[in-house]
């Protein structure tokens, strides 16, 4: 080779190993960090390949406090339930039917001056409610023999007592409740009963409340002699305890002692209980769940 050609294939030697430096430099000044950049997290990585984290759930309209619910059952398979506004103009109010236990509920229209709904009682011929109707939440009575495709005008007191602004329904009018925020009322042939906090009230026909102390009590179901009551907090049960209470000759000494426990059920929210037969169902958070047992097991 000449030597003019040996001084080009050095100069273009040089220029490949310029070229070369400095494509190297710009790649690691991309890759490395910044002196002002904050650190990344390290990656971690778990032995589960499905293990997934939620956001902890912000607090319903039900754990406001500002709904109630109703249920009522027919039979082991089928009952009916609804849930409202405490007052009138508050939450939306729904009344549903479930013919399968409660796996499916369907949605039942109500009339569209229906308010809210302070009370529901079924049977198998037919289903009464006592409906807060118009602007003022008038208590009207009203009963459906084709599962609520039709309403007709019902008898006061055929779905039970129920509670308005103006204090607790009866069959014969409102009259004052035993405490300042009642819960839940009920009435029969010859007791009524209203759920307060922290504790039950109890009267035979028009007599004096008896105020009996029970903790965490946030629903009631009839069981002819005795109630089954529903209530939150007891040591013995991470849920809701069914506990029983009788329903003569009550005193503030009356004893409560537990009968079940559905440890899976929500404690926070409105609480509705019924009982059929020997099927108890309660409804508490978005689940209804039927005992077969009386309340032993669920």
């Amino acid at each position: 080779m000449t030597r003019s050609t040996l001084v080009w294939v050095a100069v273009v030697v040089v220029v490949l190993v310029v070229i070369d430096i400095a494509l190297v430099t710009l790649a690691l000044g991309r890759t490395a960090p910044n002196a002002g950049d904050q650190a990344g997290p390290i990656p971690t990585f778990s032995a589960r390949p499905d293990a997934s984290t939620s956001p902890t759930p912000t607090p319903s309209a039900d754990a406001a406090g500002d709904t109630r619910r109703f249920l009522s059952a027919v039979d082991g398979q089928e009952a009916w339930r609804a849930s409202g506004g405490a007052t009138c103009g508050g939450a939306a109010t729904t009344l549903e039917h479930t013919v399968d236990g409660g796996v499916t509920w369907v949605p039942v229209a109500l009339g569209p001056d229906v308010s809210t709904v302070m009370a529901i009682r079924a049977s198998s011929t037919d289903l009464a409610i006592l409906a807060g109707i118009g602007a003022e939440c008038t208590p009207t009575v009203r009963t459906s023999a084709d599962d609520g495709a039709t309403w007709t005008d019902g008898t006061p007191g055929a779905a039970g007592a129920g509670i308005s602004t103006a204090g607790v329904v009866t069959s014969t009018g409102v009259v004052e409740p035993p405490c300042t925020d009642p819960i839940e009322a009920y009435q029969g042939q010859q007791t009524s009963v209203v759920i307060c906090d922290e504790q039950v009230e109890w009267r035979s026909g028009a007599g004096a409340w008896v105020d009996v102390s029970v903790g965490g009590v946030r629903a009631m179901a009839d069981n002819g002699d005795e109630y089954l009551l529903a209530r939150v907090g007891a040591e013995a049960c991470e849920g809701v305890e069914i506990a029983s209470m009788t329903a003569i000759g009550v005193t503030p000494e009356t004893g409560t002692p537990a009968v079940g426990c559905d440890a899976d059920a929500r404690t926070t929210g409105p609480i509705s209980l019924d009982r059929v037969g020997e099927s108890i169902w309660l409804w508490a958070g978005d689940s209804v769940s039927v005992s077969v047992d009386g309340g032993v097991t669920w």
